[in-house]
């Protein structure tokens, strides 16, 4: 099947003189591809450098106009790919844009770690952010009839591009397995000089059992021989990498809201079941097993579509003390949504009448395996 990324014409757009444009996602979700794509028809002179090439960080070393002049030469692009490799990165992109007039830079990065926590000072005003997860359901050339047909394949393997290129689920899951292990393990270690994969390994499998529960960092810490500040320091450091996405509690104070917990999704269901070897049909699977694939699913997916067709929300989950609660709810400048999650379409689901009260003029929808579609696309 031949893919088409929705991000290309976002891409396009954001490439103005004096302006960094920033892609972001994790590793092999296709940022290199989707950049080659639109350099076989950019009209103007580019320079290509790759953020991983010790002769890039040879090149840029010398920080000084006169330098980064002669390395631009006549080119209006400056393209840099995986460019979080490269030693203070930030001021270096700062001096080329304030000072070459014209040029449009723009970089690709699997960690927003370095590029924007430690460049974000220095580009500050400066920068365009675009991101790009593996594939979104409204970017490939399926009916409706085919979504549902494929909906078990993407509950399991997940949407990563290069799955739709391997034949088998062996070598799907090969694939996936290498992923973790070569790449997302890679770039979680470079982060904060972080050195014990074992116990990042080992919580991310536990994360991997509560999808859609909210977390307890003491416990988790208790399990892992850890602080429960170490948990948080290195969840967070997670979303850097695009392994994992916080969704913090709603509250407007009310007495019974819960106010300080998070859940947590992974950016992929296929990069979850690597983690935890568990590539099993949804046959074999336990209720409480496939409520999470489909969660986690449900969420990544409406991520998705409202990023890429540049529909800003918030999301949040709902909880109270004494147990109602709703899965997500997206709030923007406008209203609050109400989403529940329910794979099988039989069971009924009522909006908690505390929630109801407290939001009378919020929307509440349960989304099943009957209504999804219109729901993710």
């Amino acid at each position: 099947m031949e893919l088409h990324r929705i991000q290309l014409e976002d891409l396009k757009n954001s490439l103005k003189p004096q302006k960094v444009t920033v892609l972001l996602g994790a590793r092999r979700v296709g940022k290199s591809i989707l950049i080659e794509t639109l350099l076989n028809s950019y009209k103007q002179p580019f320079l290509f450098l790759n953020g991983e090439d010790e002769d890039t960080h040879l090149l840029l070393a010398h920080k000084t106009v006169a330098n980064y002049t002669r390395v631009i030469g006549e080119n209006k692009l400056l393209v840099i790919d995986e460019a979080q490799n490269i030693p203070d990165i930030g001021k270096k992109l700062k001096l080329m844009i304030d000072s070459i007039k014209g040029l449009k830079i723009l970089v690709t990065g699997s960690s927003a770690f370095d590029i924007l926590n430690v460049a974000g000072e220095p580009l500050t005003g400066r920068y365009n952010l675009v991101y790009l997860y593996p594939m979104w359901q409204g970017e490939l050339k399926e009916n409706a009839l085919q979504m549902k047909q494929n909906l078990e394949e993407r509950l399991i393997y997940g949407s990563y591009p290069e799955l739709w290129h391997l034949k088998s689920n062996t070598d799907k899951r090969k694939y996936l397995i290498d992923l973790v292990n070569a790449y997302l393990l890679k770039d979680i270690l470079i982060l904060d000089g972080l050195r014990n994969s074992s116990i990042v390994y080992s919580l991310l499998k536990l994360i991997a059992y509560q999808i859609g529960k909210e977390v307890s960092y003491t416990e988790l810490g208790t399990q892992l021989g850890i602080s429960k500040n170490t948990v948080e320091k290195y969840l967070n450091l997670l979303t850097k990498v695009f392994v994992v996405i916080k969704v913090p509690a709603y509250s407007n104070n009310l007495r019974k809201e819960i106010s300080k917990s998070q859940r947590w999704y992974f950016v992929d269901n296929g990069i979850r079941n690597a983690l935890i070897s568990n590539f099993d049909p949804l046959a074999l699977r336990n209720g409480d097993e496939k409520g999470m694939l489909w969660e986690n699913y449900l969420f990544m997916e409406r991520l998705k579509r409202n990023t890429y067709l540049n529909s800003k929300r918030d999301y949040y989950f709902w909880r109270t003390y004494d147990g109602q609660e709703i899965d997500l709810l997206e709030e923007n400048t406008k209203k609050l949504e109400a989403f529940e999650f329910k794979f099988s379409g039989k069971k009924k689901s009522k909006i908690p009448a505390a929630f109801a009260k407290a939001y009378a003029k919020s929307s509440f929808c349960v989304i099943n395996e009957k209504n999804y579609l219109d729901f993710i696309l």
